[in-house]
């Protein structure tokens, strides 16, 4: 679980007080290992784990990330959601199917989600810095020709990149959207069918999440099982901020709880009965402290 603050040095203890890259923090989940190794054709342990630590190196002089000193970039969030299963579905059965992934950095979610079946050719990941979706290449060892998912650069509070817009009643019948033109996220109004926001939303005070949601709300295709889904620190019971030291970063975060997310999306985002929310938390637990985790989705019905 990536807990990441925005890109301020103030929101991580100084930057002289950030700890060097460490290999011994070194750790990769069996599946992403699998994912790695079949897509990069280094099948040595060893040396996927060198080349791991090349990236990281370089990706953590462009910003020094806790999530990129703690190799937690290397999680494979989405396959872990209860939705994930809808948005393979998805993948399968409705033709021409978006996916965007927000806040993507390297891409090993949509990595994840191409291997599984969903067109790569149909997936926009957008990010306010284009360097780690670069590294994402290198990673994987790819080209934009090898893998054809399309990049958005840009702050998603910027009208020019994502403008807020009401959620989509009627489906456009208009000309499809050619997602290798993409500058901007406004033409997917209303066309995408699977919206992914891992360790996003938390990022942001209350104010701006409620406009975030009505922002991505206006993306979301209005066909049912159309779905936008993801985790981000949580509190297990009402609203408010949450404080500590999480991953070497001082973070203090404003925190949703399983009912108060379902209220916004379910009444203030969207009309109230026209979109299904499953939310719940589960606590993690690290040499520091201890955080809860917003698991959910929001499926059009």
């Amino acid at each position: 679980m990536t807990i990441d603050a925005p890109v301020n040095s103030k929101d991580i203890i100084g930057l002289d007080a950030i700890a060097p890259l460490d290999d011994t923090l070194y750790t990769i989940q069996p599946a992403a290992a699998a994912l790695l190794k079949s897509i990069t054709g280094i099948a040595n342990d060893d040396l996927l784990k060198k080349h791991i630590l090349t990236v990281q190196e370089k990706a953590y002089k462009i910003f020094p990330y806790p999530c990129i000193r703690t190799f937690t970039f290397l999680r494979l969030d989405i396959s872990s959601s209860p939705a994930y299963e809808k948005v393979l579905q998805l993948a399968r059965e409705r033709k021409d199917a978006i996916m965007l992934d927000m806040g993507c950095c390297f891409g090993i979610d949509v990595r994840n989600v191409a291997a599984e079946g969903f067109p790569a050719s149909n997936i926009v990941a957008c990010d306010l810095n284009r360097k780690f979706w670069d590294l994402g290449h290198e990673l994987f060892k790819s080209t934009p020709e090898s893998f054809p998912a399309h990049f958005v650069e840009g702050d998603v509070f910027d009208p020019s990149i994502l403008t807020a817009s009401l959620p989509a009643s009627v489906h456009s019948k208009t000309s499809s959207v050619k997602l290798s033109d993409l500058t901007s996220l406004n033409p997917l109004h209303g066309r995408v069918s699977v919206v992914h926001a891992q360790a996003f939303f938390h990022l942001f005070d209350e104010e701006k999440q409620l406009q975030l949601a009505r922002s991505v709300a206006g993306l979301l295709s209005p066909e049912p099982g159309s779905v936008i889904l993801g985790a981000h620190a949580g509190l297990r019971e009402g609203k408010g901020m949450l404080s500590g030291v999480f991953f070497q970063a001082r973070l203090s975060l404003f925190c949703h709880s399983p009912e108060t997310w379902t209220a916004m999306w379910d009444g203030e985002v969207f009309d109230k009965g026209t979109v299904k929310v499953n939310a719940f938390s589960r606590e993690f637990v690290n040499s520091e402290n201890s955080i809860n985790v917003l698991y959910w989705s929001v499926e059009r019905i």
